[in-house]
């Protein structure tokens, strides 16, 4: 097997574990941990915000599911928006993400693709510099934001948080969002030092004052804020574009599903249970996804996905003519792409 079949292989496993870990717990009586972590999870109504107005759903007929007819599991196409957020909400997220607390920008951003039967899946980065027509989105007061061309990517989370981000996406793809993901500051970084930190490699030296991130070429292992600026930097490695940060960021959740799936953490309760708090306690999802038992289903679905069958792509981009910083799909191959995950 391929270093990135066994790569593949991980990150699927890695899932299950995390999300699983409750089953674990579960099973040792311990109902009111149980209630801590799913309370955890803070969520958003997003199909209540958005209504009818939305890309169709898939009408892919599920595969037969091997679980137990106790225990179904659904696995119908599913598409998942996934958002790392640097808001600066709350004194954690501030500290580490620096700026004023009254901005959030939405840095990190892949839809997740999961095939009928979960025969395979494709996983799309949509570089945060990508300029897009950000549609009319609701607000919290029950009015609507105005509808802005050639504005970036990111600034449909900052302007209006998660349902904005999803309208925007679908807008761009063409293709409907069933759930959301978004994972902050502070709880990735927890997540990180709950799993003893990550090993990284960089072969050039990085030096982005604005990530707080100096290392030298070489292997370095890295806490929770290491790894946080590890994920955010762009400014001191290579050209400085957002295409740069990606790269960096699937190295890091390479790395990451390493250490997730490494033997020995099932069989250790009270670093389990860390685990599992800091997961659960870094989520904001959807009202579809907001509990324990709907994560572990989702989990569940993709346990025997075959590893050869995860696709990992960046959104065809090419330079906008209106801004050498930044960029914009690149037709037809984008609308293709899109095209095959409908």
């Amino acid at each position: 097997m391929t270093e990135q079949k066994r790569f593949r292989t991980r990150a699927v496993k890695a899932v299950a574990i995390v999300f699983g870990c409750v089953l674990v717990l579960g099973g040792a009586g311990a109902g009111w941990l149980y209630w801590h972590l799913d309370h955890n999870i803070r969520s958003v109504d997003i199909d209540s915000a958005l209504g009818d107005d939305r890309p169709a759903r898939p009408v892919a007929a599920a595969s037969p599911s091997a679980s137990p007819p106790s225990e179904p599991v659904d696995k119908g196409v599913l598409n998942l928006l996934v958002l790392g957020s640097d808001s600066r909400s709350g004194k954690e997220n501030k500290a580490l993400g620096g700026g004023d607390s009254g901005g959030a920008r939405s840095d990190t951003a892949m839809v997740v693709h999961l095939d009928a039967g979960r025969t395979g899946a494709t996983v799309v980065s949509i570089p945060r510099d990508t300029l897009v027509e950000r549609p009319s989105c609701p607000t919290e007061s029950g009015g609507t934001t105005a509808v802005a061309y050639n504005v970036m990517f990111n600034s449909a989370y900052a302007l209006g948080g998660p349902v904005c981000a999803v309208k925007t996406v679908e807008q761009l793809t063409g293709v409907r969002m069933d759930h959301y993901l978004e994972v902050d500051f502070a709880g990735f970084a927890k997540l990180v030092d709950a799993l003893g930190g990550v090993d990284v490699t960089t072969a050039e030296d990085i030096d982005d004052d604005l990530s707080h991130l100096h290392l030298k070429a070489g292997e370095h292992h890295l806490d929770g804020e290491g790894a946080l600026a590890f994920a955010r930097t762009r400014h001191g490695v290579g050209d400085g574009s957002d295409l740069g940060r990606i790269k960096l960021q699937q190295q890091l959740v390479k790395a990451l599903m390493g250490k997730v799936s490494a033997d020995g953490l099932l069989t250790d309760p009270a670093r389990l249970y860390k685990v599992a708090d800091a997961a659960t306690g870094s989520l904001v999802a959807d009202t579809g996804l907001d509990s324990l038992s709907e994560l572990t289903g989702l989990a569940r679905s993709v346990d025997e996905l075959p590893a050869d069958a995860v696709k990992t792509v960046v959104m065809p981009v090419v330079q906008a003519p209106s801004d050498a910083n930044r960029v914009v799909a690149d037709e037809p191959e984008a609308g293709k792409l899109w095209e095959s995950l409908r």
